[in-house]
């Protein structure tokens, strides 16, 4: 299960980053955008850490960080 979740959309900037927190002991699980990094923390419920571009299409960082506050931040309570 990942424990932080990396969203860019530049494959290069979130492979090395990936590969990084990965090869240090880390679970990562990857996003290409705000939407699709509000998915993947829908699917993997032990994410701790957000790892986020700002300019991205789609859903910006800033907007993403926004809805995981308002809409995801009272389920994940630990």
């Amino acid at each position: 299960m990942a424990n932080i979740l990396v969203v860019d959309d530049s494959s290069t900037v979130r492979s090395e980053v990936g590969n990084f927190l990965g090869s240090n002991g880390f679970q990562v699980a990857l996003a290409v955008d705000g939407r699709d990094g509000l998915a993947k923390l829908e699917q993997h419920s032990g994410i701790k850490l957000i790892v986020c571009d700002v300019n991205m299409p789609h859903m910006d960082g800033l907007t993403m960080a926004e809805r995981v506050r308002s809409e995801l931040g009272n389920h994940r309570v630990n």
